[in-house]
């Protein structure tokens, strides 16, 4: 008996870890706040790379639509203070 009850509670914390994972990946289009916060320039941001400004913005659950240009705009003014985009 004492083995059937410890069979149980491993897959309890298996299922308990697939139902967290996929909580996870569900919640991935949610805004979500990573550790730091992105340090960049306004000059940082003009010579950045597309693929670069997109990996920002699916980091923080932002979302990824437009031209090169328009998600520019859009990551300078989500992590920008307007003081720094003059």
């Amino acid at each position: 008996m004492g083995s059937l009850g410890s069979d149980v509670a491993q897959s309890m914390t298996v299922f308990g870890r697939k139902t967290d994972e996929k909580r996870a990946k569900k919640n991935c289009s949610e805004f979500q706040m990573p550790l730091h916060y992105p340090r960049y320039t306004k000059a940082d941001y003009e010579s950045m790379p597309e693929w670069r400004i997109d990996c920002l913005l699916k980091e923080y659950g932002l979302p990824v639509m437009g031209d090169a240009a328009e998600k520019r705009k859009f990551a300078m003014g989500a992590f920008l203070w307007p003081s720094q985009l003059k």
